[in-house]
This record gives C-alpha cells, structure tokens and sequence, in this order.
C-alpha cells in the first residue's frame, strides 16, 4: 500500500512539474499578426519559436504570425491603410520594422502602444522610448566589402579599395565602381544616409553622385563584386555574412568577399518592436503582443537574432554573429544615426537624394 501510495505521489509531482513547464506561456491566447522587414529565413525561426512559445496563440490564414515586406514598403502599406487623416485602423498588431526614425512617427500619431519591459535599463545596451512605446529588438549593421583577390588588380587601374565611408563617396578613382542600396526603399539605407549627412554634409551626396554609385539590392551588389564589376559595395553586414555562410555550408570557403569595418565609423541601426494601440489594432489583444514583445528580448529569441547575422540588443549577450566581431567594439565605433531628425527631414532627405544622386 505504502509503495502503491508513494508511487502515486511520484506521479503526481511530475505530472504537475511537467505541466509548469509546459505552462509557460499557455495563457497567452488569441490572435495577432506581426509586420516585418527581417529576412524571410528569420521570420520562419521566429514563427516557429513563437508557436512553440505561446502555443494558444493564433496565426493568420497563411498560418504564420508575420507579414514580410522590405521596411520601404512596410511603411508605405502602413500609411496606405492609415488614410490622409492618419486615423484609420490597421492590418496588423505589431511592428518590427528596420528603420528606428519609423518609431517615433508613429508614436507621434498615437499609432502606438505603451508597454513596459522588465529590467529594461539592465536588460539592453541600446535606447529604448522612455515612454514604453518601442524598444531595440535586433541589430543591424551597415559596413562596406570588397573582393580582397581583386585587390592588386583594382591597384593596377588605379582604384584604391575604401577603407572609409568617406573614401566610398570622395574617392573619384572609385567612378562606376560602386554600389549601395536605394533609401527610398531601403530603410536601413535611409538611416545610413541620414548618418553620413550628419557627418560629412550634402556635399557627400553630391560625392555619390559624381561617383556614379549604383543603387542595387539583394546579391546583385555581392556579384558585382566577385565580377570586378564593382570595386567597393556599402551593405548590411548581415548580408555578407548570410552570404558567406550559405557558401561555407556548401562546401566553398569564400576568399572573394569579405565585410570591411569602415576606419571612420559602422553604422548600428538598432531596429525596434512596437505594439499597436488597441484603437488601431486588428486583433486588439495587447495582452499577448506585450507577452511576445517581451519574449523577443530574452536570450532564447535574441539567439535566433543572431543566427539571422544581426547584433542581439541584451547587455550580457557575449555572442555575436558568424564571422562578425563583438557587438560592443562595434558600438564603440558607431557613427550614430540622429533619429529625430531622420524623422522630421525625411522628405528633405529623400528629395536631396533624388536630386543630387538619382539624377
């Protein structure tokens, strides 16, 4: 009887131990649907992470939680379905969008929801909104790279590979021989433009634009380089880096490509998530977006950051990405990006861009 009854005590404590841990997140319920501009092959991780997490949690029709557009886009279908009043609800509950200055716009139109982080000074290395309203959820980070065996060749013809974000634009040798995204549709590249105009003035658009720079995404810029297309290319380093794996995982050990830390200065784009203000929100369910928002700050989510090639947010987080170098000698390197003002300026920006470099 004795042995009958403490058999049954066993069961019953690791049934009840196996339930709290299966329960973690049980309680999370609903729907919501989460638009993002990371790259497909994260958002997939993060889909699958999130089902596991919050397993009462619903996905849309497609069956995952996120919507994927590069962030121009994402930013135009969320003005589209703002209206020209900017009061109109929207498709979605969450954002997580690359381009910071982003965050403060919509906080401005009430777009947002106000939640708080636990620990959150301890907790991040970057700014977060005081108010609650966005905190820094990934990192990316915006460098330049070259074909180092094409070196001594690009030398003969008298091209000086940049070691600088300065010498990308000023070097006049470099004519024809450049690449970089658009930021008219390239948010992470609209945050480096308002960076470099900080640091070197308009005079380094017209410097891009003397240079005949291409403006190119995806791999495009990548081939370009191993081509001898191009001599120099401004890019994310997850890019590269994707790029360079994917290569190793296939058996090639690239040495025609490599990311260059530029001697003037990286450039960190702190990308943020935000949570729809329930007026505004198609599911209206706060209540999980903040569970989720919260998750995506832990070290189990901000992993899988890494394995995306971007820089985690968390200040005890040692690791950084493949082939990469530490987060915080990065940081210590970093131009900066004035977001308020990349906010106010946009049009400013963009129109000086089309003018001096498009045309």
């Amino acid at each position: 009887m004795k042995k009958l009854v403490s058999l049954v005590l066993a069961l019953i404590l690791l049934l009840s131990v196996s339930s709290a841990a299966l329960a973690v997140n049980e309680d999370v319920e609903g729907e919501i649907t989460i638009y993002s501009s990371m790259y497909p092959f994260v958002i997939d991780m993060m889909d699958k992470a999130i089902k596991a997490e919050f397993p009462n949690l619903v996905p849309n029709s497609e069956g995952t939680f996120f919507f994927y557009a590069g962030t121009g886009k994402l930013i135009n279908k969320i003005y589209g379905e703002m209206g020209d009043n900017r009061d109109q609800p929207l498709e979605c509950d969450m954002f997580m969008v690359a381009e910071p200055a982003f965050s403060l716009e919509l906080k401005e139109y009430g777009y947002l929801h106000s939640f708080e982080v636990e620990n959150a000074d301890t907790l991040l290395r970057f700014p977060y909104d005081p108010e609650g309203y966005w905190y820094p959820v990934r990192v990316c980070n915006m460098v330049l790279a070259y074909n180092p065996e094409m070196e001594a060749d690009w030398a003969a013809k008298g091209v000086t590979i940049p070691r600088t974000f300065k010498d990308f634009a000023y070097d006049p040798a470099l004519k024809g021989y450049i690449s970089m995204g658009d930021p008219m549709t390239s948010g992470t590249t609209y945050a480096a433009v308002a960076s470099l105009l900080d640091t070197y003035g308009e005079e380094y658009l017209d410097k891009l634009g003397e240079n005949k720079v291409m403006r190119e995404s995806g791999t495009t810029p990548i081939t370009k380089l191993q081509t001898c297309e191009c001599a120099a290319i401004m890019i994310l380093e997850e890019s590269v880096l994707k790029y360079i794996k994917e290569e190793a995982d296939k058996g090639n050990e690239l040495t025609n490509l490599q990311v260059i830390y530029p001697e003037d200065g990286v450039i960190l784009i702190p990308s943020t998530v935000m949570i729809v203000a329930e007026e505004y929100s198609k599911h209206v369910n706060t209540e999980a977006c903040e569970a989720v928002a919260q998750w995506l700050l832990t070290e189990e989510a901000q992993k899988l950051i890494l394995e995306g090639y971007m820089h985690s947010v968390l200040a005890a987080m040692d690791a950084y990405p493949y082939k990469s170098i530490a987060t915080m000698s990065l940081i210590e390197k970093d131009m900066g990006v004035d977001w308020e003002k990349a906010y106010k300026n946009r049009e400013e920006i963009q129109n000086m861009w089309t003018e001096k470099v498009t045309k």
